[in-house]
């Protein structure tokens, strides 16, 4: 069964931790020449931000990774579900490839042929790990571009007009690594022979579709399955231009992948279910398109005001209910926030008179809307306050990851050298 992995990493810690160099690299990299120049692995939250934007002075550089942070824990934002579908289908796609591989092993082994009997088809295997990667994409980018409902024939549109770096690398890498390569030139007339010769109960019994079930519009698998249809048929055109403008063939990309890995097998069923198994580019260029999208949200909320009244990249309003932190009494207290100027605002205290409202700084302000992480109630992205014993002194920091009892925590105003674990009791 393939399970929808939790999202438990801030998307600075996953930017910060994608690979420059393994496996999954060297694939796009080889693919590259298809597109030249499209796709630079840009690797790191802040080289990121600086490549996207840039902006190179390092207070601005921080203000965007905050305000990236908020936007990333917003409920009412798309990024993290984008992950979970990135993330979700690369592993759903190494469970598919072991299937295909086991196929076929048995057909070229004699002596394993039982295991024909006991694995799907590997056409039928590859055909829905495609239609699958293209729901997922055509989900995703509705997602990111704030569409209320997955609009293949949008998609579409942007798909020939607009896509452009590791989101153009990702489909022109899925066209290649999950079309060409295991099903040959042809592969879009082989995914219509099995997709008009199989019953709908294979597609949703498949494991990437009982996976990704709740994000596939439809009331019933029926509508599901007509949706995965209407996706493929509306990417289809773009594909076979794809295919028709740079000539690619299956030997061409091994070929290509030959100057970046060492391939001892020149039977491309295997290769191509090798590398099913092994990469992970999905989830890798979709960790970087997310972060495009986001970094630019961040840094567009900031040069066009469209922060309510703040003047600040915190998105707090005028009438939003928040936390305040009281430095003599060493804890948050619910308030309403009534004017903003600046980088300052005016709060009232729930429970206390006018005479207590006060004016507060931004950093001793944060959202309530979190949710608990862990048994401490503290959640990723959330602003603390951290005592440190030798300065005796509280600091402000983002919490990026949970563990345990331990925090992995940003200060604001300071670099990621000082990023580190703290013990919860530490934290307020």
């Amino acid at each position: 069964m393939v399970r929808i992995p939790n999202v438990d990493k801030s998307i600075i810690q996953l930017v910060d931790e994608l690979p420059t160099d393994n496996i999954t690299v060297k694939v796009l990299k080889a693919l590259d020449y298809l597109m030249p120049g499209q796709w630079d692995n840009l690797v790191g939250f802040d080289q990121s931000i600086q490549a996207i934007t840039g902006e190179s002075n390092p207070q601005v550089i921080q203000k965007i990774r905050d305000r990236a942070v908020a936007l990333y824990h917003d409920p009412k934002q798309g990024y993290q579900t984008v992950i979970k579908l990135y993330q979700t289908i690369d592993r759903a796609d190494a469970a598919l490839a072991t299937a295909a591989l086991a196929n076929k092993v048995g057909e070229k082994i004699s002596f394993l042929s039982f295991l024909n009997k006991m694995t799907p088809k590997a056409d039928t295997t590859q055909t829905i790990d495609l239609l699958m990667k293209v729901v997922v994409e055509l989900i995703a980018y509705c997602k990111l571009n704030g569409l209320p409902n997955p609009n293949p024939q949008q998609f579409a549109a942007a798909l020939a007009n607009n896509y452009q770096d590791a989101a153009l690398m990702r489909m022109m890498a899925l066209v290649c690594i999950d079309g060409v390569l295991p099903l040959g030139p042809n592969f879009l007339g082989k995914i219509h022979e099995v997709m008009t010769g199989t019953e709908g109960s294979i597609i949703t019994g498949n494991p990437v579709f009982v996976a990704l079930n709740n994000f596939i519009p439809g009331n019933s698998p029926s509508d599901k399955v007509g949706f995965i249809n209407q996706g493929f048929e509306a990417v289809e055109g773009w594909m076979n231009n794809l295919v028709s403008k740079t000539g690619v063939t299956p030997q061409s990309i091994v070929q290509g992948l030959g100057k970046f890995i060492q391939i001892a097998d020149d039977n491309l069923d295997f290769v191509a279910v090798f590398l099913d198994q092994v990469t992970n580019y999905y989830e890798h260029t979709g960790i970087q398109t997310v972060a495009r999208k986001l970094i630019l949200d961040a840094h567009g909320s900031m040069n066009l005001g469209e922060l309510p009244a703040t003047g600040t990249t915190s998105g707090y309003a005028v009438g939003q209910t928040v936390e305040v932190w009281d430095g003599e009494e060493e804890d948050w207290y619910e308030a309403t926030i009534l004017k903003i100027k600046e980088d300052e605002y005016f709060v009232h205290y729930a429970g206390y008179g006018s005479s207590d409202d006060d004016w507060v700084e931004e950093e001793d302000i944060r959202d309530r809307n979190y949710s608990p992480s862990d048994d401490y109630d503290y959640a990723i992205g959330q602003k603390v306050k951290v005592w440190d014993e030798d300065e005796e002194k509280w600091y402000t920091a983002i919490i990026q990851e949970v563990k345990r009892k331990k925090s992995f925590l940003h200060y604001l105003d300071y670099d990621s050298s000082y990023d580190e674990w703290v013990d919860n009791d530490e934290i307020s």
